[in-house]
């Protein structure tokens, strides 16, 4: 100071209060959110929408040749002609009883083929390397010796939709049981878990994620293996009423089996997925 005096001390937290002044605070940083935020209601129908809008405007512009690719509402009032006839409908039943025979049989088999697999040596010994030889094969170059063996029936149709969904299941069932945690093993040995108890609280829910991933898959696979499927020797089903649509030129009947193929897909896909939130609603991911 000019007169030599020292400057006074800021006063305390007491003082100003007393005086009417408050002590400024830091301003807390912003977070930042690394997340990607809630989920979005209906999200998984953004994209369909987004398509079938530009489908709709490029139509109406005049940008598609209708003989190629029909406008949607073409495609739509093909689909009421054929329900109304009753051909849509025999076709939709019969194509949804041969995929759920053949999903049904390939879960089995690949759920009871990965644990035999992946709780034993001696079944990943004789089992794993029969199912990475079936994996390397494509599937529907089988189709010709499955017609020799079952005949050309529904048989061969149901075991080849069984071979497309089991292999998934396996694959990604085997991996996540062998890729459970040891130190988990050894804490169950400590504990004295019997191997039921230990399959129980150890092995199942450490599987369950791995096997959704294959399920998944696996009921994808069941509507894709089912469109070249129905085009052999069938009477009846969507790929078997697209084969005869292509015949006489009527591209806006493929579009239907097409479109109603997608559903499928869609609905099976977001059921399991359901089903797999509520089942591992535990988990703390990045997804939830």
């Amino acid at each position: 100071m000019p007169d030599g005096t020292a400057p006074s001390p800021p006063p305390s937290g007491s003082e100003a209060g007393a005086t009417g002044l408050r002590p400024r605070r830091k301003p807390r940083a912003r977070r930042r959110t690394l997340a990607p935020g809630k989920r979005l209601p209906a999200s998984r129908l953004v994209g369909p929408a987004l398509f079938l809008a530009l489908w709709a405007v490029a139509s109406a512009a005049g940008q598609l040749d209708p003989g190629a690719i029909p406008a949607p509402w073409t495609v739509l009032r093909t689909t009421g002609d054929l329900w109304t006839d009753g051909t849509l409908p025999t076709d939709v039943l019969t194509s949804l009883e041969r995929a759920g025979y053949g999903f049904a049989f390939g879960l089995t088999a690949g759920v009871l083929l990965a644990l035999a697999s992946g709780l034993s040596r001696v079944g990943e010994a004789l089992i794993d390397g029969t199912v990475q030889l079936n994996r390397a094969i494509p599937t529907l170059g089988l189709i010709p010796l499955f017609i020799l063996w079952l005949g050309i029936g529904e048989t061969f149709k149901i075991a080849i939709i069984a071979i497309v969904v089991y292999i998934p299941i396996y694959l990604n069932l085997h991996s996540a049981l062998s890729g459970i945690d040891n130190r988990f093993v050894e804490l169950a040995e400590v504990q004295g878990l019997s191997k039921f108890r230990f399959i129980r609280e150890i092995v199942i829910p450490g599987a369950l994620p791995g096997f959704f991933v294959g399920l998944r898959l696996g009921v994808t696979g069941s509507w894709l293996s089912l469109v070249v499927l129905e085009q052999i020797n069938a009477t009846s089903g969507l790929g078997y009423m697209m084969f005869q649509a292509q015949n006489y030129g009527r591209t806006d009947i493929i579009l239907v089996g097409l479109l109603i193929y997608g559903i499928f897909g869609l609905v099976s896909d977001s059921a399991v997925r359901l089903v797999e939130r509520k089942v591992l609603s535990w988990r703390r991911t990045l997804s939830s």
